[in-house]
């Protein structure tokens, strides 16, 4: 029973309390986003580019032969 009691006092607010800081940092991002202008199309297109650039650069980075040699 102390057990339960225990967990009940303590462990059940510091998850309330994670639960609410998560959900201030995400509001205050979110408000943050709008105040640049950055609407949720330009960040796909971003990322879209983003996407696009590590691709080329992987196949850069294959086709290009390893530096120094194994001997």
């Amino acid at each position: 029973m102390l057990p339960v009691l225990i967990f009940a006092l303590v462990a059940i607010p510091l998850l309330i309390a994670a639960f609410i800081g998560v959900r201030r940092s995400r509001v205050k991002t979110e408000r943050e986003a709008e105040a640049e202008g950055t609407s949720p199309d330009e960040l796909e297109r971003e990322f879209a580019a983003a996407e696009a650039y590590e691709e080329q650069w992987r196949r850069q980075q294959h086709h290009q032969p390893p530096d120094g040699s194994d001997s």
